[in-house]
């Protein structure tokens, strides 16, 4: 049975998402709250193993800003945005969130129901997105993503943490320059910035993923590592060359 966090600013709604949640047996509703900076502060205090969040709430932060400032402390902690909402705001910050995993988004009007909010939760635990196609076409009318950026496949606070690693800080002093409550959650992201990025799939890559990561950082540019250690870069053709042959280098 899954540990679950309600956010939801209609007391009415959030009675009948615990209620019947609850009932399927498959969830266990540990808190309800209204707004996104209640969402935050139950989750720094007794995080759940998922989150059903509403994208318009009370207060200044929306779902997808209180979903940011969770998954600083909790990397890619699974959640499920609903919504009526259909203003361009909440797709723009939907897209600058850089959410890549471990969420759905969909509309209420069509999975509101306990039987659809409960596979969307596992799926989203399992690491599965979903978004739901409506919402999908909305998306992509107000993306403005001009040139693929490494970046682009991190979350914002993964952007921030990899930014001072680039700069040879220690996890200590990250966790102290960008206010972490648990320093452990910098090696946690660490991890998520490695894999987003490849960079830990054999022991020694591990050894050495911190150096390549901020290798990628710098360059901007997505870097490989061939079976002799030597990094590549895909030139304009899509081709894999080393990087002292790409155009521009030595």
């Amino acid at each position: 049975m899954l540990t679950l966090l309600i956010v939801e600013d209609n007391k009415r709604l959030q009675s009948g998402l615990t209620m019947g949640l609850e009932s399927t047996g498959a969830v266990r509703v540990t808190g309800a709250v209204a707004s996104g900076e209640a969402a935050v502060a139950h989750c720094l205090d007794a995080p759940p193993e998922a989150v059903l969040m509403d994208v318009a709430l009370e207060g200044e932060m929306n779902g997808i800003q209180a979903a940011v400032a969770i998954r600083r402390e909790h990397p890619r902690l699974p959640v499920v945005f609903y919504s009526i909402q259909d203003d361009d705001a909440y797709y723009r910050d939907f897209l600058r969130s850089g959410l890549l995993s471990h969420y759905a988004y969909v509309r209420k009007s069509n999975y509101l129901l306990p039987e659809s909010i409960v596979p969307l939760l596992r799926d989203a635990m399992a690491g599965r997105s979903f978004i739901d196609p409506e919402i999908e076409a909305r998306v992509q009318e107000v993306r403005h993503k001009d040139e693929y950026d490494p970046l682009d496949l991190l979350e914002p606070n993964e952007r921030a943490v990899v930014a001072l690693l680039a700069q040879g800080v220690t996890n200590e002093q990250i966790a102290e320059r960008l206010g972490f409550r648990d320093k452990r959650a910098v090696s946690r992201t660490n991890g998520q910035i490695y894999a987003a990025w490849g960079l830990n799939a054999t022991p020694t890559d591990e050894k050495v993923a911190r150096t390549r990561a901020a290798m990628i950082y710098h360059r901007r540019q997505l870097v490989v590592w061939d079976d002799d250690g030597r990094p590549m870069v895909a030139d304009r053709r899509g081709q894999w060359v080393p990087v002292d042959d790409e155009p521009g280098q030595g």
